[in-house]
């Protein structure tokens, strides 16, 4: 059976770790307590968080225990960032984000069973915190020359924007989670992202000077595509996991349109595909790339890993059925309008005339156009071809929520909503 860092290393998700050897020694001897953070600093979750909770999710797996911490108190603050000082949130907002972060994560893991996972909150453990016992006894252990030349400290130091002291005390923040889970928990793992490691070298330390204890750290990489560039960033900026903030549907396409260079590698991040799977997956890329199975593996397997089965299902019956290869009638009223928002749904009246309705959505240019594709047979409304150029749309045309597919030859799509 391969060793779960072996597996690790194979899928790209290890970056680094403070001790190879004796992390390896402490997962042998295991179970091991690990907890990895999420910080509401949105109300949502995104791909890069969903890298950390499966990663997490394989240590569970292999029988380990996880702490999953949605950070209430270090969320109203937030880590340095390049890009400048951010936005203090309101108490109350942070609060929300909190409830909606641990409804995300809590379908993703396991909580039943002996490593049943365990969600914690750091507001719990410094709300009544006084400012005198923080410096006293967690301030009294780090070091201004260690913390300054974290490098996202230093950076930021170097930068215009400069930091602000509230900022720059985050690192000793996270550190104090890593120190309250060990105690409380018997936590001795922390695991993050690359741009995460001064951080959570800031919690070994602590660990370390409070108690005595060697505990360990694990980074994962920052996922790439092919070329190098930043992988996740959509039109709408970045691939969220709420539903209402980027729908079902518009988050299986952002998957399905991965690139044939980089769909083997994000198979091995986001899916739970065994080694075997994804050669095979990987042949098939290289052998029929028209096909694209390993894109429609990933997308289905991330949609329902995310959204559950049924909403993946869903959509790829939407899929197919918005290009005249499925059932239209079956597709409910949540299905069609993520459908629409990811297409670019219109509202037009009732009794619009379908010409109308293709120039409404863009399916068509003009009126003379969409009169042109009528009479050439390729105009359609919900896969029916429309062959009077005077028709309106009835009432009989409205699927679920009144919405409308119209259709123009095979990939031109829009949907409009009547009202």
């Amino acid at each position: 059976m391969t060793h779960l860092l072996d597996d690790l290393a194979w899928r790209g998700l290890i970056s680094q770790t403070t001790d190879d050897i004796a992390l390896r020694e402490a997962l042998d001897a295991g179970p091991v307590t690990l907890y990895c953070g999420f910080d509401p600093t949105a109300p949502s979750l995104h791909h890069g968080n969903l890298v950390q909770i499966l990663t997490v999710k394989r240590f569970q797996d292999a029988g380990h225990k996880p702490l999953l911490l949605v950070g209430g108190a270090t969320g109203l603050i937030g880590d340095p960032r390049m890009s400048g000082e951010r936005t203090l949130n309101p108490v109350d907002t942070v609060h929300e984000w909190v409830e909606r972060i641990r409804a995300q994560i809590e379908p993703l893991m396991s909580f039943e069973g002996d490593n049943a996972a365990v969600m914690v909150n750091n507001y719990e453990w410094t709300k009544d915190l006084d400012a005198i016992s923080f410096l006293r006894d967690v301030g009294k252990y780090f070091r201004m020359g260690t913390m300054l030349a974290k490098e996202n400290v230093s950076r930021r130091l170097a930068s215009d924007e400069g930091l602000s002291f509230t900022e720059f005390s985050y690192q000793v923040l996270q550190g104090m989670d890593f120190l309250e889970l060990y105690r409380r928990h018997g936590c001795t793992l922390q695991t993050g992202g690359s741009d995460q490691w001064g951080n959570l070298t800031a919690g070994t330390e602590l660990v370390r000077k409070a108690e005595g204890v060697s505990v360990h750290a694990l980074a994962t990489p920052l996922i790439t595509k092919a070329d190098g560039t930043k992988f996740g960033k959509t039109e709408g900026g970045a691939v969220w996991l709420a539903p209402d903030m980027m729908s079902p549907y518009a988050f299986y396409q952002f998957w399905v349109n991965s690139d044939d260079a980089d769909v083997v590698n994000l198979l091995k991040v986001f899916t739970f595909r065994s080694r075997a799977e994804i050669e095979e997956l990987e042949r098939l890329v290289a052998k029929e790339p028209f096909k694209r199975e390993a894109q429609k593996v990933l997308a289905w397997d991330v949609t329902a890993l995310v959204h559950g089965h049924s909403a993946a299902d869903a959509v790829v019956e939407a899929s197919q059925a918005l290009f005249g290869r499925g059932e239209l009638s079956g597709l409910d009223d949540v299905t069609l309008a993520g459908c629409a928002a990811e297409l670019g749904g219109v509202e037009v009246a009732a009794g619009t005339t379908i010409i109308d309705a293709l120039v409404a959505t863009s399916v068509a240019d003009s009126k003379s156009a969409a009169r042109r594709a009528i009479h050439e047979g390729g105009a359609y409304v919900n896969n029916v071809k429309v062959t009077d150029a005077d028709a309106t749309l009835e009432t009989s045309d409205h699927l679920a929520g009144g919405w409308v597919v119209v259709r123009r030859g095979k990939k031109t799509v829009g949907l409009a909503k009547v009202v």
